[in-house]
């Protein structure tokens, strides 16, 4: 199974804030995002999946969180403590691949450990405010593919 990091990433670094929000509301991005993993399954830290008023429909949830007593609210979303129990359960389920949306410790984890075998990263042309940022990663251990849309601000 493919472990794909799925993120929208402002000129400065910036993916969100503090709160778990994000930063800017670009439809194009979200319809990509939504278009790109429904599907499959989507893993997540606690703050990222608290920004969703509900769980995003045609998608197996999974919440990495070190609390022990959190609850999701909703029946189907799975909670782990590790990456890795997270990781072992997404196995189960008979896909190609699964997605890694967020936030910014899970992403600094994933590409810290060697974790994750792709990346699918929406350059945004502005800078953003905002607490959380994506990771600086060597750009030459990967390989590149790009492809580019005009988007506006909304």
């Amino acid at each position: 199974m493919r472990r794909i990091i799925i993120v929208a990433v402002a000129k400065n670094y910036v993916i969100g804030k503090a709160s778990g929000d994000m930063s800017w509301n670009v439809k194009e991005d979200f319809d990509h995002f939504k278009s790109t993993t429904i599907g499959y399954p989507v893993l997540m830290g606690r703050k990222t999946y608290g920004y969703f008023k509900k769980p995003l429909r045609d998608r197996v949830h999974i919440v990495i969180t070190h609390d022990k007593k959190f609850d999701p609210k909703h029946e189907g979303v799975k909670v782990f403590y590790t990456l890795q129990e997270g990781f072992d359960y997404v196995e189960t389920l008979n896909k190609d691949r699964m997605f890694i949306i967020g936030g910014g410790e899970v992403y600094k984890q994933v590409l810290q450990e060697g974790l994750v075998d792709e990346m699918i990263i929406s350059w945004m042309d502005f800078e953003a405010e905002g607490e959380v940022s994506f990771p600086r990663f060597d750009k030459s251990e990967w390989e590149v593919k790009i492809g580019r849309k005009e988007s506006s601000l909304k």
